[in-house]
């Protein structure tokens, strides 16, 4: 089952024996075994009661809240892991130290590989595209990456590989009923932004939950700047995942028209668009989909699900802080 996403405006989540059961208008309209469940995701106004808040507690199971567009709220989860060790090596590598310029590094380095790999995938697959130019400029983003040793370039390089990234993302959409000009963020006034931002939040969700379980302070980050209430190494370990997860769900749903414009809502005065409720099942669904999907993993040489990896980053993470592994590798897929 993996996250449970309760989507019903002032659905009730309660406990039934050893069950997670969700009820609106006292009607049951998901019951699943808590055995099966690794995460919960609020979207909007929900009820939780204390017993079933309780033992998502006592399972480690942590309950996000976000708005019914994809805005993160917060979430209640159990106290932090007790291996301060990790936290403490975490802490010791902030600021410019030798260590955080290498995860920098290759934080940067896999989100604009898995940019570019995407890219020559596309182009690949669809012989009348033409996106040289962008790769062009992606690889000239990559090529300094391992000679910067400061993180405010480190930044620069992920900005100007974004950019380039994004400057073609309209190219990538193959219908004619949705268009990308711009990445817009605060609010998204276009539907393929308005699922890039959705989709961002439900991968910082599950990126968060892993970080907490490899026993990290998710608001010490060395990519992202400390700001009070933003979890800035779960960011940072979001980078390699948002093309591989994210982007391919959005340009899927799209391209295969399992998105349609009637599926999108536009708030009048904020012109904020966001997605009906029937959308937003379909791509959560997507998204599932999408984590569960399996790969081979290049560094454990086997196979794993996109959920699983999640942690497996974040503990690759640890092992290099700790100094058990000589550098941080990470996830780039072809």
């Amino acid at each position: 089952m993996g996250t449970v996403y309760v989507t019903q405006e002032d659905a009730f989540i309660g406990k039934v024996d050893e069950r997670l059961n969700v009820k609106f208008e006292k009607k049951t309209i998901l019951d699943v075994p808590l055995i099966k469940v690794d995460g919960v995701v609020v979207l909007g106004r929900a009820t939780v009661s204390p017993a079933a808040i309780s033992e998502l507690l006592e399972r480690h199971i942590p309950l996000t809240f976000l708005t019914e567009n994809g805005r993160y709220l917060g979430r209640i989860e159990p106290e932090v892991t007790k291996n301060i060790f990790v936290r403490k090596a975490q802490w010791q590598a902030a600021g410019e130290s030798a260590q955080a310029i290498h995860v920098v590094q290759g934080f940067v380095r896999g989100k604009l590989k898995n940019y570019r790999n995407l890219l020559i995938r596309r182009q690949r697959e669809s012989p009348d595209l033409d996106l040289s130019v962008n790769v062009t400029r992606l690889e000239q983003a990559i090529a300094p990456i391992e000679n910067t040793q400061n993180i405010n370039s480190l930044r620069g390089l992920e900005g100007a590989g974004s950019a380039a990234y994004f400057g073609c993302f309209n190219q990538l959409i193959r219908t004619t009923d949705f268009t990308f000009n711009t990445r817009v963020r605060r609010p998204p006034t276009d539907p393929v932004n308005s699922l890039l931002s959705f989709g961002y939040s439900l991968l910082r969700h599950d990126i968060q939950g892993a970080v907490n379980i490899a026993g990290f302070d998710p608001y010490l980050g060395y990519l992202h700047c400390d700001r009070y209430g933003r979890p800035s190494l779960a960011l940072d370990l979001m980078e390699e995942f948002r093309p591989l997860i994210v982007d391919a769900v959005v340009l899927s749903a799209i391209n295969k028209q399992l998105l349609i414009k009637a599926d999108f809502v536009t708030e009048p005065l904020s012109a904020a668009v966001s997605l009906t409720p029937e959308g937003r099942k379909t791509f959560l669904r997507l998204y599932a989909q999408k984590k569960q999907s399996e790969f081979k993993h290049p560094v454990l040489g086997r196979k794993c699900t996109y959920q699983e990896a999640f942690e497996i980053q974040a503990r690759l993470l640890a092992k290099y802080l700790m100094a058990e592994i000589e550098k941080y590798p990470p996830l780039v897929l072809k």
